[in-house]
């Protein structure tokens, strides 16, 4: 027996029980992944190449291995607090450094509209052009916008809705065609608000009449201003034709386009003209039950401004406004390792890939083996506490025995110098 085995055995003990205690230190740190110590036996070479009755000199720690499995996710009140459920990891840059990767979704944003972790690193992603557009390529810090989204004139509408075919006809038998004031000249009515150039609110409101069997006139007025005729003489915009048996109207065929008129509107503001504005009636039925509008819409908006940020599974932030638009403002992109073991901690819940992680393969969330996103959520450490509890009490003990080899070995050693 020598010193040399109880000593490495020593050493080895005092390592493990280290990676223990960071463990057990490390399990409230979110994003954080457990290590164990791995050893191997250590044996002299022998000179004949021979040495079937060797006996080894002790034991080495051949590595700190990390266990990268999916930690326990916990929602928070943060929708900038990201997890990820899956494989991949976040890509972090401070615009010099080599990027580093991190599970740690602990992020918010910066004064300049960055996304930031509590170091200052950036996240990164795909950026969206200003029409929403994800732009999929070399990944760049993401960046919120701060500006509000332009209005957008309204070119058109469409309308789902069923006429009563059991009502009477009300065209009247003389003068106006129709009065706005007057219910009788008219069977049903609808509204819909539409957008100028400048995201002026528009009343439009449209009067369904009656005109003979399976025929009725369409009129339509723009802030109490009918948009055909004569003040006092309206036109209609269409006349819809049904067939005998009330399904899609045979009449008109497509989109029918007018002409909407300056105006004023309920707040006092001069309305700009739309022109070459489309209805769209394809979708009416004239059947024996009552008049319903089952669905109604057009495509313009106000200008709006940015009242919240979202971030979906896929990893699309979606910025949302005060005008009830949403659009894309970016996506986050994901990378992953074929031996994530490989990876070099940095510290502040950071990785720098080497040559035995390999190279980063990206790709955003969800796509191949890459897991999806969780906003509002953090993933939490994987280490086991009781486990480690366990593997500490173990150690313990192994290097208490370690000890007494060399305690033995002293006392050997002592009998053998007191021989006279």
């Amino acid at each position: 027996m020598s010193f040399q085995q109880g000593l490495s055995g020593l050493n080895a003990s005092s390592k493990n029980l280290e990676i223990i205690g960071n463990n057990i230190a490390n399990a409230n740190t979110y994003g954080t992944k457990t290590s164990r110590a791995e050893f191997s036996d250590v044996y002299a070479a022998a000179l004949n190449g021979s040495g079937a009755n060797a006996v080894g000199i002790g034991t080495a720690m051949t590595a700190v291995a990390q266990q990268f499995t999916q930690g326990s996710i916990t929602t928070t009140e943060n929708p900038m607090d990201l997890a990820i459920n899956g494989a991949g990891f976040f890509q972090l840059t401070d615009g010099k450094s080599p990027t580093t990767y991190s599970r740690n979704g602990q992020f918010k944003v910066d004064r300049d509209g960055y996304i930031v972790n509590a170091s200052g690193l950036q996240l990164m992603g795909y950026m969206a052009n200003p029409q929403g557009v994800i732009q999929p390529g070399q990944a760049v810090p993401l960046h919120l916008p701060t500006g509000g989204v332009a209005p957008k004139a309204s070119t058109g509408m469409t309308v789902e809705m069923n006429l009563d075919s059991r009502l009477p006809a009300t065209l009247p038998a003389s003068g106006a065609a129709i009065d706005f004031n007057d219910a009788s000249t008219y069977n049903n009515a609808t509204s819909l608000t539409v957008f100028d150039a400048k995201g002026q609110p528009i009343a439009m409101t449209y009067y369904f009449q009656k005109a003979a069997t399976d025929t009725w006139n369409v009129y339509a007025t723009a802030n109490g201003v009918s948009v055909l005729g004569a003040p006092g003489a309206p036109d209609p915009v269409t006349t819809i034709s049904f067939p005998a048996d009330g399904s899609a109207p045979t009449a008109p065929v497509g989109n029918v386009f007018f002409d909407i008129p300056a105006s004023v509107n309920a707040a006092g503001s001069d309305t700009l003209p739309i022109p070459g504005f489309s209805i769209d009636v394809d979708a009416a039925t004239q059947f024996g039950s009552a008049f319903g509008v089952t669905d109604i819409k057009q495509d313009g908006f106000s200008a709006g401004l940015l009242v919240a940020i979202a971030v979906e599974s896929n990893g699309i932030i979606t910025a949302r406004y005060s005008n009830g638009q949403s659009r894309p403002a970016g996506q986050v992109e994901f990378a992953n390792f074929r031996n994530p073991q490989g990876l070099q901690p940095q510290g502040n819940n950071q990785w720098a890939n080497t040559f035995a992680s390999g190279d980063p393969i990206k790709g955003v969330p969800g796509d191949g083996n890459l897991g999806v996103l969780q906003a509002g959520a953090l993933e939490e450490s994987n280490v086991d506490l009781t486990g480690e509890l366990v593997n500490m009490i173990t150690a313990q003990r192994i290097y208490q025995a370690n000890a007494q080899t060399i305690k033995a070995q002293d006392q050997v050693l002592q009998t053998l110098v007191n021989i006279r």
